[in-house]
């Protein structure tokens, strides 16, 4: 049984009726629901005697030290099956990690900890390393993103990630560590005993600096499936160092975040180079870089390899134009596996999303998810878009938001929903205008076709 209720105010009744339900929950979320540290006693004494309960979640809840403290009375009990626990923006500081290290020294059954957005600091987060250096931690994932670190910690976690093999997913992002600290953090991971699958390290002040660092790591640390270095200055030099890495065979990379890294199209000769000869790549993050028509362009040439297995391309805002849609287009006629596109915030107008749409409804191409948001898109193209949408089965998921669609524009679109053959799921339509009369329209087609859900 599951319990999952979201940004709602509890009342004692409210409160009274779901401690009833909690007692049978193996999984509780209970986010931004002004819980307190008086609710957490509650949460305590169902911990304590619900030994089906394996995840509890209280994102955004104002529990405080004193609301952790009641939380882990429950979680120190024999009783306690918990092995998810987050406990993001909870407004925890370092007075938290005393009794959390004792939980994670003493509960075998725990496997994530999720505690970003705290004030934990640098002596907390030491604190919680401790616990986890313990032979009975079994910890798997740790989150501590927006947790006010500095570049004192990487000692503190590269002593824990030696110590526990069983850890496989770290994220540090949004911590102000710098190229110093990432180096020595990189020497931690090159430790045989280290079998990290996932490292973010997002807005984390890297720079070009300490990229030959990282590219040692993926060189040699075939268990890195997922790297996310958006938001740094890594630029093209850095990107240059990064890909050396990337393309040596023991680099078996899924997931590559490098949104916002200070990239331009020059970037884009190893990045094409990467996507087209490394099969194990499904996943690649460029949003708000500077590649423009040419950097894109060369992009879709790896896309086009046979070689080339990428589920996902992220190329939001990007400065792109009509001029590349063209290679785009070839790009989905040709590539069988791309899933997921994100071109949007990019200045492709109606000729550019006619041409595109001229790909997507190739019967080689398999694409579920289509952002086009602001795109400067018109009624004009809408009815090449509703067209695309009935043909295109496997479409499921479709950002149109922020054009200047108008009634003419919704209205084709509205058409197209109403086919049979057209399996969208999700229409996205933030910041477009309409009449009211279409907005009645639309309300009316909710109420007819409720599996469709339209957000705006």
């Amino acid at each position: 049984m599951e319990l999952d209720i979201q940004c709602e105010e509890m009342s004692p009744s409210r409160w009274a009726e779901l401690l009833t339900t909690m007692k049978s929950c193996k999984t509780i979320r209970l986010d931004d629901c002004n819980l307190s540290s008086s609710n957490c006693e509650d949460l305590s004494s169902i911990i304590n005697t619900n030994s089906s309960l394996t995840e509890l979640k209280l994102n955004n809840n104002e529990l405080g030290d004193a609301g952790v403290e009641h939380l882990c009375k429950g979680l120190l009990t024999p009783s306690c099956s918990l092995q998810k626990l987050w406990l993001q923006n909870c407004n925890l500081t370092s007075a938290s990690c005393e009794t959390l290290r004792s939980v994670l020294s003493a509960q075998p059954s725990l496997t994530e900890l999720h505690v970003g957005d705290n004030k934990l600091g640098t002596a907390g987060v030491k604190v919680l390393c401790q616990g986890i250096m313990n032979p009975s931690c079994k910890l798997q994932k740790l989150q501590l993103e927006y947790c006010e670190l500095t570049a004192d910690i990487v000692e503190a976690l590269n002593a824990a990630l030696q110590s526990k093999p069983t850890l496989k997913e770290l994220s540090l992002s949004n911590n102000t560590l710098g190229d110093t600290a990432v180096k020595q953090l990189c020497q931690g991971l090159m430790e045989a005993s280290c079998n990290l699958e996932l490292l973010h390290l997002e807005n984390c002040g890297i720079t070009s600096d300490s990229c030959m660092e990282i590219s040692a790591v993926l060189r040699n640390k075939s268990s890195l499936l997922d790297l996310s270095v958006g938001d740094n200055k890594i630029g093209d030099s850095g990107l240059a160092l990064l890909c050396q890495g990337l393309m040596h065979p023991n680099c078996k990379i899924q997931k590559l975040w490098l949104w916002d890294c200070d990239l331009t199209s020059a970037s884009c000769k190893d990045l094409s180079k990467l996507i087209s000869t490394k099969e194990t790549l499904m996943e690649i993050s460029l949003i708000d870089n500077n590649l423009r028509d040419a950097g894109m362009e060369m992009l879709c040439q790896a896309l086009k390899d046979p070689k080339c297995k990428l589920q996902e391309l992220w190329a939001r805002e990007c400065g792109l134009t009509t001029a590349c849609c063209k290679a785009v287009s070839s790009a989905l006629s040709t590539n069988k596996h791309l899933k997921v596109l994100h071109i949007g915030e990019n200045k492709l107008g109606d000729a550019g999303v006619e041409l595109l749409c001229e790909g997507l409804m190739h019967p080689n191409c398999n694409i579920q998810s289509l952002w086009l948001g602001n795109c400067d898109l018109t009624a004009g193209c809408c009815a090449t878009i509703a067209t695309a949408m009935v043909t295109k089965q496997c479409l499921t998921e479709l950002d149109l938001s922020c054009n200047h669609l108008g009634d003419e524009g919704i209205r084709k679109i509205c058409e197209a929903l109403r086919e049979p053959s057209c399996n969208i799921q999700q229409l996205i339509l933030y910041d477009i205008f309409w009449s009211d009369e279409v907005d009645d329209e639309l309300k009316a087609f909710e109420e007819t076709k409720p599996e469709v859900k339209i957000i705006s």
